[in-house]
């Protein structure tokens, strides 16, 4: 079991609802819980199926360098590499967001 959070934006009312049944949404967007990596993946596939428009950030705990991973989906700037072991985000030429 791993601490995680899950932040979106604009995302549908029933994909909202689907993430407060394994986490608590403690801001508008902001869902947290402590998960296991079946069920974090689990919930990733509801992400990346239901997303629509929106987009998300996955966060959870880990023993890596940083402490942490993280994945990202949909229409965003930033977006997670991994360097050597570490990760970073990768900021997106704004250009390249309005053919996606």
């Amino acid at each position: 079991m791993a601490f995680s959070v899950v932040i979106t934006e604009n995302i549908p009312p029933r994909l909202r609802g689907r993430l407060a049944v394994f986490m608590i949404e403690a801001r508008a967007g902001v869902y947290l819980g402590n998960l296991s990596k079946r069920t974090r993946e689990k919930i990733w596939q509801y992400i990346d199926v239901d997303i629509e428009e929106g987009s998300a950030v996955l966060a959870w705990a880990t023993n890596s360098e940083s402490g942490f991973e993280f994945q990202t989906l949909g229409a965003n700037r930033r977006k997670a590499i991994d360097w050597d072991g570490l990760m970073l985000v990768e900021f997106d030429n704004p250009e390249k967001l309005v053919d996606k």
